[in-house]
């Protein structure tokens, strides 16, 4: 009996990888799945990253845009997947912070069919004037917005979306009455400050040195904890409002169910390439913040920012039926 319970365990124990060793690596193409548009800053970060693993590990890596549904289509797809280690999401605070409390209906549960490989890097955002406005710090904002209460605007890429919703935070951190205006996207919104059409606006880092560099946009706050090394002249909002931090993110998500020594194996790849001195080197000329933190940090990260942007969801009380 012993004997043949041996025998039985032989194939098993023969294709488990060897204590302390890495998992296998996929024998198929690895896809990173993004919902979103190429060219967006998440898309130009996977790319770099997918571009240096497949150049070290000689097998294809790949990067798939699967839009629609305000990014509901795409990670769909993922957490439909097979648990194989051969499709990854490329999960921002849209998809996997955001919509689980703006939709009423979801086609996926952020939670429950997704795993977290790697927290890649996280975004600031940037409040942005006009160079002729008299507001010159975040200060200067909050105590205009107190002595005319409801009398500034503030411009956002739309309804729902991060740059709109990390501004409400700001609101209710700081007690101010400024009303929204959305706008659809990004360029738009900073369009209309540079007019002077709004007083001021939240816009990704990524999307800004143009605009900065030409002295069209003054910038007063960033998003993230500390200051960012792309502008290190300009004051987190931390320094007025202690512990804030909204930033954009990167996570890759692997599909529930996905082996653990395999989610590793992905997790530790990733963060080889975002370390390569080439990758990041460009990312932090994105204005990134390289991360790279392995899947049990990603998780615990993943959990308190979908505590945050439900808060901001409700302050907001935007609703997408």
């Amino acid at each position: 009996m012993r004997r043949r319970a041996l025998l039985a365990a032989a194939p098993a124990l023969l294709a488990a990888p060897a204590l302390g060793q890495p998992a296998p690596w996929p024998n198929r193409p690895v896809r990173f799945i993004n919902p979103f548009t190429a060219g967006s800053a998440v898309d130009v970060v996977t790319r770099l990253v997918a571009t240096d693993m497949q150049d070290r590990l000689g097998s294809p890596v790949l990067v798939e845009n699967r839009t629609g549904a305000s990014g509901n289509i795409g990670t769909e797809a993922v957490a439909r997947a097979p648990a194989d280690g051969t499709t990854l999401l490329v999960g921002s605070p849209g998809t996997m912070g955001i919509n689980p409390f703006l939709f009423r209906t979801l086609p996926y549960d952020a939670v429950r069919d997704f795993v977290g490989v790697s927290h890649a890097v996280s975004f600031p955002q940037v409040m942005v004037v006009s160079p002729q406005s008299p507001i010159r710090s975040l200060a200067d904002l909050v105590a205009a917005a107190k002595a005319r209460p409801g009398a500034l605007n503030y411009a956002s890429s739309g309804n729902g979306t991060t740059s709109h919703l990390a501004f409400e935070l700001i609101r209710a951190a700081t007690g101010i009455e400024i009303v929204h205006v959305p706008f659809r996207g990004g360029t738009p919104a900073i369009q209309a400050v540079m007019q002077n059409e709004v007083q001021v606006a939240l816009e990704g880092i990524p999307s800004l040195p143009g605009f900065l560099s030409a002295g069209q946009l003054r910038p007063i706050a960033v998003t993230s904890r500390e200051r960012s090394p792309k502008l290190p002249d300009v004051p987190a909002v931390s320094e007025l409002v202690p512990g804030f931090d909204a930033s954009a993110w990167v996570i890759y998500f692997a599909p529930a169910g996905t082996p653990a020594p395999l989610v590793e194996r992905l997790s530790a790849e990733i963060a080889t390439s975002l370390n390569r001195p080439g990758v990041r080197d460009r990312l932090l000329d994105q204005g990134a913040t390289v991360v790279g933190a392995d899947p049990a940090a990603t998780a615990a990260f993943h959990r308190a920012e979908l505590e945050k942007w439900q808060r901001a969801v409700q302050l907001s009380g935007a609703r997408v039926e």
